[in-house]
């Protein structure tokens, strides 16, 4: 039960301004700091200023904290009443809620816009989507990426209660005899703008790590044993996997190979009666590697490049990675001494492993470049809400040419990032599996090459906005700060910048017509 708040006049809020009895106004409420002064992080000269004691300290408190902070249930006892005759100006978003800030919700999703892309089918689902997320997955987001641990298990179970594992590996046969979001989307008509829904929505939960810890090994892993497993071990794996009792991730990198995929030194030689492959070597910067218990793994052999499923067990051995995001999200260094695997557990042709990776990298690129073009929009979101509230020299920062440059530009590459993505994404749910490899990897090489880029840029110009707070893991800046320190992953993994940028080009001579001249 809340307790009854009393209503106090400004006058009489005004004669509490004294270290043992002080009160202050923030958006028409009414807090008793009596007992907290000590405890201010900012110290108690803050709160004795004769602009603050006694007074509204609405301006101050924003210019200072997020609203989330009155939220908590350490500073909501202070709150004591409010002031009569007046309301709240600021409210926190609700779960599900869409945000009004100009460009921090897609076009389709703002009010008045309209869009060719998506149905009535897809506004529900992201309705519900979201609401799932931000009373879900948000606060577990939130408290794992600050203390490094795995994903709780109870939010592994309430998305797979709802099929949101199987979901976010896109369309497909997988679906087929499962209840999708509770029943509002059949199997046979989820496509990729659902996908692209769930990928977006589980990113505004501003936990980079956390993010990759949410299974993003499964997204990657999970599809080799889905399209070239044998149907025994399919029926073996995949249930388990989807249901989020088991995990499973990609090792392919390792410290002598990334992008170099057929310089890769991990060997797989077959006993002597062919029925099982040892494995041997190392994978680096694994994600998920520290809790798997499947590794879809990428092997050197005596006839090329094989990928083989390996199950955690004897010589399998995995060590956490720390790297500039959270250990949430099970980062490993992946060693494998003698490991004995069955043949059956081979993926696709021995020698044809390049091929089971490939058929991979179009999906998981493009899943990779959701997630950047959300997470730009969330902090163009964030700037705007600084710029608007935070005064220097006597006026906003909205008021100084150069910040509006920076908001600018950041504005340009969260909305082109987007309209490029809701192109491509169209393709893909229009073109044969076969069609997408021929027209897209290219499209999709390109596009995330340069949604990278302008998320670097993007954090780049938003510590400056936020200056100091724009380095701070606490306070007004922090998705700020995470988001720059954390940015660099998404430039990295999946192929770098640089090494797409080269293939959208050579994708793009092979298809030069050889009567082109100028």
């Amino acid at each position: 039960m809340s307790k009854q708040l009393k209503t106090f006049t400004r006058e009489e809020v005004a004669k509490h301004n004294t270290p043992d009895n002080l009160w202050v106004i923030i958006d028409a409420n009414v807090y008793d700091l009596s007992r907290f002064k000590e405890l201010h992080p900012g110290g108690i000269a803050a709160l004795l200023d004769e602009e603050v004691a006694g007074q509204d300290a609405t301006e101050a408190f924003f210019g200072l904290h997020r609203m989330e902070v009155l939220e908590k249930p350490q500073y909501k006892r202070l709150h004591i009443g409010v002031i009569e005759g007046e309301a709240s100006t600021y409210r926190a978003l609700q779960p599900g809620e869409l945000s009004k800030v100009p460009h921090a919700e897609p076009t389709w999703l703002s009010e008045g816009y309209f869009s060719p892309y998506y149905t009535e089918n897809h506004r529900k689902f992201q309705k519900v989507m979201r609401k799932f997320m931000d009373e879900n997955v948000y606060p577990d987001a939130q408290a794992r990426e600050e203390d490094g641990k795995k994903p709780d298990q109870s939010v592994f179970d309430k998305m797979a209660e709802l099929n949101i594992h199987a979901m976010r590996l896109g369309p497909g046969k997988h679906l087929q005899g499962r209840t999708l979001m509770g029943g509002i989307v059949k199997p046979e008509e989820f496509d990729y703008f659902h996908e692209l829904i769930i990928t977006q929505e589980l990113s505004r939960c501003g936990a980079r790590g956390y993010g990759d810890g949410l299974l993003g090994g499964k997204v990657i892993g999970l599809p080799p044993v889905l399209n070239f497993g044998s149907e025994e071990l399919k029926a073996r794996i995949v249930p388990d996997v989807l249901a989020g009792k088991k995990f499973i991730c990609l090792a392919i990198s390792e410290a002598y190979a990334g992008s170099d995929v057929m310089g890769l030194q991990t060997t797989a030689k077959k006993t002597e009666d062919g029925k099982y492959w040892i494995i041997n070597g190392s994978k680096k910067w694994i994600t998920n590697g520290t809790f798997a218990d499947y590794f879809t793994v990428g092997c050197k052999t005596d006839d090329g490049f094989t990928v083989i499923l390996v199950e955690r067990g004897p010589g399998v051995e995995t060590r956490q990675i720390k790297t500039s995001y959270s250990t949430t999200a099970g980062t490993a260094f992946i060693t494998f001494d003698n490991v004995r695997v069955p043949v059956g557990n081979t993926l696709g042709e021995e020698g044809g492993g390049i091929f089971v990776i490939l058929s991979n990298f179009n999906h998981e690129r493009w899943v990779m470049c959701c997630a950047s073009a959300r997470g730009q929009r969330a902090i163009v979101e964030e700037c705007l809400k600084w710029a608007a509230q935070r005064k220097a020299f006597g006026k906003p920062l909205t008021s100084l040419a150069v910040v509006r440059s920076k908001l600018a530009g950041m504005i340009e590459r969260a909305e082109s990032t987007q309209n490029w993505l809701e192109n491509i994404t169209y393709q893909m749910c229009n073109m044969t599996y076969k069609q997408q490899a021929n027209k897209l990897a290219g499209q999709i090489a390109f596009l995330k090459s340069y949604s990278t880029s302008c998320a670097q840029e993007t954090a780049r110009d938003a510590v400056q906005v936020f200056g100091g707070r724009g380095i701070t893991k606490t306070g007004m800046g922090r998705f700020i700060e995470h988001y720059h320190r954390t940015v660099p992953f998404d430039a990295l993994l999946g192929g770098t910048e640089d090494v797409l940028a080269d293939l959208g080009v050579r994708q793009a001579m092979r298809s030069m017509p050889a009567d082109a001249r100028l």
